[in-house]
């Protein structure tokens, strides 16, 4: 999602890559697609574009984002139905529109740029607004709850691992001791926290020294990893044989849960040495992509956005009876 530059100037990432993948899964009669992050509807509307019968399921836990691509969206109307809900809960919402198989299915992970740019989202270090975070404007936990009341182990789990902060319990050790003289509440404050708990050696290097630790509170928040883990499994499940499955990632952790995924699905499970294959333990689905696709030099120059984009693909090859 972090190539949406905007509402009016949407640029989906890697759009053509994913209308290539997708495209031989949609030719046949009916076909149902899945966007299971629908951000601002890019991809949704290049594919409703591109496929006159193609009937289109988006989930999205942002309320702006279901408003937005309602609009979007709405002279395909009659062939899309949007769903504020989160990924994770993908399964249910196949089964509740009556489409429990899917030919194709797509995940444009991370945030987007108007939750980016609008600073009281709180989700940038580059602004100073209320710590929020919240992609669902409707849950309750929030950043600031989580910096003022999460222990100092458990701050300290989040920003290694979901940060992958190195300096994690330094930065929850000057949280703690920052946060006891007065609630931490704005991003900037919890930026100018993180940069002081960062050696000043490390923090001439590598950009902004509050990314991962932003990045860990977000996950956190919006708790990404485990909407992701359970539904990419259930995506593959709902796939129709032909059905393939598009996922664009955006850090190395949503990168890791991706390709486990796929390769879990696409490797021979038999015992090792059979003269013949065990048809029960053959692969369901082949890659279509070798290794983790990046965007084009051409992309990056027009979306510099895209530079952390990772696209991996597989396709179902075979059903289970």
């Amino acid at each position: 999602m972090q190539g949406d530059v905007g509402t009016g100037g949407h640029v989906p990432v890697m759009l053509e890559r994913v209308l290539e993948l997708l495209g031989p899964a949609l030719t046949g009669p009916d076909p149902v697609v899945v966007d299971a992050n629908l951000g601002l509807g890019g991809h949704s509307a290049a594919l409703l574009a591109a496929h006159p019968g193609l009937r289109l399921i988006g989930i999205d836990r942002d309320p702006f984002a279901i408003e937005h691509s309602t609009r979007r969206l709405s002279p395909y109307a009659e062939r899309v139905t949007l769903v504020h809900a989160s990924s994770g809960d993908l399964r249910e919402v196949l089964d509740r529109a009556g489409r429990p198989v899917v030919n194709g299915a797509l995940f444009d992970l991370g945030v987007s740029s108007p939750q980016l740019d609008e600073a009281e989202r709180g989700f940038a270090y580059s602004y100073d607004a209320p710590l929020d975070m919240r992609m669902d404007t409707q849950q309750e936990l929030t950043a600031e709850t989580v910096v003022n009341t999460y222990s100092a182990a458990q701050l300290t789990r989040i920003l290694r691992d979901y940060g992958e902060e190195r300096f994690a319990p330094r930065v929850a050790g000057l949280i703690i001791r920052e946060r006891a003289k007065e609630a931490i509440t704005s991003t900037k404050r919890l930026a100018d926290i993180v940069r002081d708990a960062i050696p000043a050696a490390t923090r001439r290097t590598g950009g902004n020294p509050a990314k991962r630790t932003f990045q860990a509170l977000r996950i956190e928040v919006n708790a990404e990893l485990s909407a992701l883990e359970a539904a990419l499994p259930a995506a593959l499940d709902a796939l129709a044989l032909g059905g393939r499955v598009v996922v664009l990632s955006y850090h190395s952790l949503e990168d890791r849960l991706t390709k486990q995924a796929l390769t879990a699905r696409t490797r021979d499970t038999g015992p090792p040495g059979l003269p013949v294959p065990l048809e029960a333990h053959q692969p369901r689905f082949r890659l279509l992509t070798r290794g983790a696709e990046l965007p084009s030099e051409e992309e990056l120059a027009r979306n510099p956005r895209a530079a952390s984009a990772r696209l991996r693909a597989a396709e179902r090859i075979r059903v289970d009876d």
